[in-house]
């Protein structure tokens, strides 16, 4: 702090009396406390991600690895969390602590095995403290030319997965009088767009379930994330389903184009570390969307239809 007033003494040309030198050092001591309050602590906090071996949820595992979290890494292929671990392992940062993460491999969208996965992921620390849903599945498609069995499909990975999941944690956290459960959702689970129903749909149903859970663990000393991101730079159009249940196999231009991961996976941490309610994570275009939904639907409904009358169903 005498070197900062030092400084300042320079700069100005003119020594600081004690009055003013109190309140500069005041200053100065809030803004450290300010610093500190904003800082993201998960240090040592028992993490689980799913959908953690690509896209968002690896980037996710990267910024919670480094900030000292205690990770559990959950999805479907063994092999691509292990390179996840081995990738992590490797990596220092500075005086954090970091501990090598635990993997438990199930299908999510098999509810069959959530509840025997979410034993195994208790086995690994005792607890969980945060429940990062994150994996999910995106879609193309003409709803005339989708069978319904494709609408299960994403249902399944999108909302029943995650939903078991939480359900199976869920007692233990209140057993402790505490925990955090985060949904990795999008903007589409606000507004719904054309050729998206089956995503938009499921992403609907799992912002209504959330806000329904977190009203009724409000007094238990639990808490509830709904994180909306816009397009994120990932494989997502890629892997989606289309109305025939194959891979529509395409980079589309607003993903592409889409938030950098590791951008989204810091916002994410901070989110997560403010214990935020509800965060749409998207530009002016998207967020005003949003808004226009509800304040303008019909105006909203119009700008819908005319963006589906100049899409082919496959790209924007």
């Amino acid at each position: 702090m005498g070197q900062s007033l030092r400084h300042m003494e320079r700069v100005v040309g003119v020594g600081i009396g004690p009055l003013a030198a109190g309140t500069v050092g005041l200053l100065i001591l809030l803004k450290v406390i300010q610093r500190l309050r904003r800082r993201p602590n998960i240090q040592d906090k028992v993490v689980v991600i799913t959908g953690a071996s690509s896209g968002l949820g690896k980037e996710c595992a990267r910024v919670f690895h480094a900030a000292g979290a205690r990770l559990i890494l959950c999805g479907r292929d063994q092999r691509r969390l292990q390179e996840v671990v081995e990738e992590l392992g490797n990596k220092t940062y500075g005086k954090t602590q970091t501990y090598t993460p635990c993997t438990v491999t199930f299908d999510l969208s098999n509810t069959s095995v959530v509840c025997s996965a979410a034993e195994e992921i208790l086995k690994c620390h005792g607890h969980v403290d945060v429940l990062i849903n994150n994996a999910g599945v995106s879609y193309r498609g003409n709803i005339l030319d989708t069978h319904v069995s494709v609408q299960r499909e994403v249902m399944d990975t999108n909302y029943f997965g995650p939903v078991a999941l939480t359900q199976a944690i869920l007692p233990s956290m209140v057993d402790r009088g505490s925990g955090h459960i985060v949904v990795i959702s999008s903007v589409q689970g606000k507004i719904s767009i054309p050729y998206r129903s089956a995503y938009a749909a499921s992403k609907h149903a799992m912002q209504a379930y959330y806000d329904c859970l977190r009203a009724e663990v409000d007094s238990l000393g639990l808490h509830v994330s709904v994180l909306s991101p816009g397009y994120v730079r990932t494989n997502m159009s890629i892997n989606a389903v289309t109305g025939d249940g194959s891979k529509y196999g395409v980079m589309d231009k607003t993903t592409a184009t889409g938030a950098d991961p590791v951008d989204v996976a810091n916002d994410i941490l901070k989110a997560v570390c403010q214990k935020k309610k509800d965060v749409v994570m998207a530009g002016l275009g998207p967020t005003t969307a949003i808004y226009l939904r509800t304040l303008w639907p019909a105006l909203y409904f119009r700008v819908m239809a005319s963006r589906a009358r100049k899409q082919t169903g496959k790209e924007e």
